[in-house]
C-alpha cells in the first residue's frame, strides 16, 4: 500500500525508552498516552499493563498483543538507525510490534472487527510475574475476544502455536567417604553419568500438526553436586528441560519425562517438577487466521519455543505468533530490525483490520 507509516522511526522511538522487566512504567505511560488520545477506545490500565478496545458491535473480536519489557541491555541501547535497518535492544523482541500495534490503534477508527489492543508487562521474566497473568487473573473481561494476534518476532510470518515447557530437578544420592578411601563410599556426582549419557542419545519426537512440524528436546540445562575435594559427593542435582509438542498436555509430557528418567533413580533420589507450562495448538483453521495466511501468502511453522499463545489457548482464544523481526537475533547485541520486515507484518493487519474475515 502507498500510505505506509514510518514504522521504522517509531520502532525507534520506542526502543530508546528503556524498559528491562519490572522498570516498564515509562514505556507503559507512554503507551497508554497514545492510546488515550485515541478517541474511539476505551483504554484500561492495570500496574503497568494497558488495554485498549473499541466496541462497536462487530460479530469477531481480534486481540493484538504485545510485550512492553525487555532483557538487559548488552551495549545495545540507545539503538541506532543504519538505512533501513533499526538496530537496538528490543528492536525485535519486541517494540516494532509495539510499533505496528500503536499505528494500528491510531489509524483504524471503525475497523471490520472489533479490536482489543493488550501491551503488557513483564514476559521476559518467570511466568510467576507475567503481566498478562495479572490481567487474566485480576480483568478477566479485558481479554475476552475471538482470537488472539500476538507481535512475537517472525519477520512478518505466522508461527503457529507453541510447544509446553517443563522443567525437573532429579536429585541422585550417594554416601559420602574420604578421597583417600573412596571405596567407602558412592559418589553420587559419577552417578549422574549413566543419566547424562541417555539425555545426551535421546531421539526427540517431531510430531506434525496441521502441517506445521513441531521438534521436541529434553536435556540436562544444569547440574550442582560435590562436598569438598577431599569428600566422595553424596549428592547431585541435574535439572532437565523438556519443550513438549501441543499434541501433549503437561500431565502426558510429565508422564513421558518420569517413564524416562525412571531406570537412573533409586531408593532415596527424587525428581520434582519445578515449572511446568502448557503448549498451544496451532490455530491455522481459525477464519481469521486463515484470511491473514491466504490474503498475504505469508509463510506458516511451528512456534518451538514457549509464547503467550499457551495462555490465551487454555482459556479457549485460538492465538499464533506474527511479528516483525527475525526471532534469532532477539536477546542478542545484534538485535535489529528490518524496515521491510515492519511494513509486511502492518500491511497484514491493516487489511485485516480494514476488511475483516
Amino acid at each position: 500500500m502507498a500510505d505506509l507509516p514510518d514504522l521504522l522511526g517509531l520502532t525507534a522511538e520506542l526502543v530508546d525508552v528503556a524498559s528491562p522487566s519490572f522498570e516498564e512504567q515509562p514505556l507503559a505511560d507512554l503507551v497508554e498516552a497514545r492510546l488515550r488520545a485515541c478517541d474511539h477506545l476505551a483504554v484500561d490500565r492495570v500496574g503497568d499493563n494497558v488495554v485498549a478496545r473499541t466496541d462497536l458491535g462487530r460479530a469477531t473480536r481480534v486481540l493484538l498483543g504485545g510485550h512492553s519489557d525487555t532483557v538487559p541491555a548488552n551495549g545495545n541501547l540507545p539503538g541506532r538507525t543504519e538505512g533501513d535497518t533499526l538496530w537496538g535492544l528490543g528492536a525485535a523482541d519486541m517494540k516494532g510490534g509495539l510499533a505496528v500495534l500503536l499505528e494500528l490503534a491510531d489509524r483504524h477508527t471503525a475497523p471490520a472487527v472489533d479490536v482489543t489492543y493488550v501491551v503488557y508487562a513483564r514476559e521476559e521474566v518467570a511466568a510467576v510475574h507475567s503481566g498478562l497473568g495479572e490481567l487474566f487473573e485480576e480483568r478477566p473481561d479485558l481479554l475476552v475476544a475471538d482470537v488472539a494476534i500476538l507481535g512475537e518476532p517472525t519477520d512478518g510470518q505466522v508461527e503457529a502455536g507453541c510447544q509446553g515447557t517443563l522443567r525437573c530437578q532429579v536429585t541422585l544420592a550417594g554416601a559420602r567417604a574420604h578421597t583417600a578411601r573412596a571405596w567407602m563410599g558412592r559418589n553420587a556426582v559419577h552417578r549422574a553419568g549413566a543419566l547424562l549419557t541417555a539425555l545426551d542419545a535421546y531421539e526427540p519426537r517431531q510430531p506434525v500438526l496441521s502441517g506445521c512440524q513441531f521438534h521436541e528436546a529434553l536435556l540436562a540445562v544444569g547440574i550442582d553436586g560435590g562436598v569438598s575435594g577431599n569428600v566422595v559427593p553424596d549428592q547431585v542435582t541435574i535439572t532437565v528441560g523438556h519443550r513438549f509438542a501441543p499434541d501433549r498436555t503437561p500431565a502426558e509430557a510429565e508422564a513421558h519425562v518420569r517413564e524416562f528418567l525412571a531406570p537412573f533413580l533409586d531408593d532415596g533420589d527424587e525428581l520434582v517438577v519445578v515449572d511446568v507450562a502448557s503448549a498451544a495448538a496451532p490455530a491455522l483453521d481459525h477464519p481469521v487466521v486463515a484470511a491473514l495466511v491466504g490474503r498475504h501468502d505469508l509463510g506458516v511453522t511451528a512456534k518451538l519455543g514457549w509464547t503467550d499463545v499457551a495462555r490465551f489457548a487454555e482459556r479457549g482464544v485460538p492465538a499464533v505468533n506474527l511479528g516483525p523481526g527475525d526471532p534469532t537475533l532477539a536477546h542478542t547485541a545484534e538485535e535489529r530490525v528490518e524496515r521491510a520486515s515492519l511494513d509486511r507484518t502492518f500491511t497484514a493487519l491493516d487489511d485485516l483490520l480494514a476488511r475483516g474475515v
